[in-house]
């Protein structure tokens, strides 16, 4: 039975015309050069020209632009001060494989939801603040999760990738590459770590700094210290973790992971480390089949992972009941000195690729939650990073609710949700994922 979307008659009309309008727009009127020069181990760009989108249909723009100068890349502090949302899109339009799950659409299907809903500065002026210049990220930070070795094969592996047009660069997946996937990955990166700036900024000057969202891909958190996977290529969050030790002094990482796959990467990356907190909840038996429940840790980082993996068929009732009873406890022992989120929307009901059955307003609830979690704990710091979502419409409505609540508004879940599609969640198993995960780490 093919399901049927409730679809706004002043946005789903247009949903796909927009999208695809705004792909070829940013292709057609986006240029920048791709050379590169390689200087103790930083990728520097000497040809930076501005890249500026303009949809025709919304009469909105898009623009963005990559620096080699961390000092002009952060917001002034009044514009910091002013916003209740700051955000990045970096849509790698080069990296697209057809008919891969993981397209170059996601993200301007994402940035279309939200002008279309009216959550863009155009609309909200000074609450929402979208970060236009930032710097790409250098391969010393790309090195502080993965292993030279592979930052540079892949940096070669792009003349090999520019005679094919396309090569796998891992089978799972299967991950692909393009000739632009090396430096549009260091783009993505790059994203991250200037909100990353741009938070910790503007949390030293006011107690409810502004929650970001990297609206980035390449996604990260299947990306294994030694090389891509799962769609994966750099881990974006993992990066950023280092990058907010080393460069903000912020010791205490905690990381949420609310994919439905288990962030493997993410794991592997600080399985010893005792200062950086992962936690990951997703469906059990999905891919890559890791992130057992006894997974917690090793050496002096044991008992700093968390893995709890849900039943097939676990939804709202689920993630709100390990929300309140997993992540709320174990946040509040670490007590971190920032939050950074894999956030994730393939657990949708509507998505394609598992078979959980989140709905809109619980992606919702966790954005709300987590971001007032972080004002209790740390300032406020708190950083998004897309991960997956594959069906468009639910994943662009579910980032978008997830900005209603960043700016402390009431969820519009209920015009996009729709229950005749739930069905009973497997309770009784929930329930016991849920207690054997209390049990051993003692929550």
């Amino acid at each position: 039975m093919e399901l049927q979307i409730f679809r706004p008659p002043s946005f789903a009309g247009t949903m796909v015309f927009l999208v695809r309008s705004r792909v070829q727009q940013w292709k057609n009127q986006c240029r920048f050069s791709a050379s590169t020069m390689l200087s103790g181990h930083r990728f520097y760009r000497y040809s930076v020209s501005r890249r500026k989108c303009v949809s025709k249909s919304t009469k909105s723009s898009v623009s963005c632009s990559y620096s080699t100068e961390k000092n002009d890349a952060l917001p002034s502090l009044k514009q910091l001060s002013d916003a209740k949302v700051i955000y990045a899109a970096a849509p790698a339009l080069g990296h697209n494989k057809e008919a891969h799950p993981e397209s170059s659409a996601r993200v301007p299907a994402i940035v279309t939801a939200l002008e279309q809903m009216e959550l863009t500065s155009k609309f909200r002026g000074s609450d929402v603040l979208e970060l236009q210049n930032f710097h790409l990220a250098s391969v010393d930070d790309v090195a502080s999760v993965h292993a030279k070795a592979y930052v540079f094969g892949l940096e070669k592996a792009m003349d090999q990738a520019s005679e094919q047009g396309l090569i796998v660069i891992d089978g799972s997946g299967p991950t692909y590459a393009t000739s632009t996937t090396f430096h549009e990955s260091l783009v993505a990166a790059g994203a991250g770590l200037a909100l990353v700036d741009s938070v910790v900024a503007a949390s030293k000057n006011q107690l409810d700094p502004p929650t970001a969202f990297a609206l980035i891909r390449p996604p990260g958190h299947h990306a294994i210290p030694e090389g891509p996977m799962g769609f994966c290529v750099f881990g974006n969050v993992a990066i950023a973790a280092r990058y907010a030790q080393r460069v903000h002094g912020l010791k205490r990482v905690f990381i949420i992971d609310f994919d439905v796959h288990h962030g493997n990467g993410t794991n592997d990356a600080f399985f010893e480390d005792p200062d950086i907190f992962f936690l990951s909840t997703h469906q059990a038996g999905s891919y890559p089949g890791t992130g057992k429940i006894d997974q917690i840790g090793k050496g002096a980082g044991e008992g700093a992972t968390l893995n709890l993996p849900l039943p097939g068929g676990s939804g709202d009732t689920a993630m709100r009941t390990v929300f309140d009873e997993v992540i709320v406890p174990c946040a509040q022992r670490f007590k971190p000195d920032i939050f950074l989120v894999s956030a994730g929307y393939d657990g949708h009901v509507l998505d394609p690729l598992a078979n959980l059955q989140l709905t809109t307003s619980t992606y919702y609830m966790l954005a709300s939650n987590i971001k007032q979690l972080a004002k209790d704990l740390c300032g406020g710091r708190c950083v998004f990073f897309l991960e997956g979502g594959y069906n468009l419409k639910s994943l662009s409505y579910s980032v978008a609710d997830s900005f209603r609540a960043f700016l402390g508004e009431p969820s519009l879940a209920a015009e996009f949700d729709n229950p005749a599609y739930l069905y009973e969640e497997p309770s009784d198993r929930v329930k016991e994922a849920i207690q054997r995960v209390k049990h051993i780490h003692s929550l």
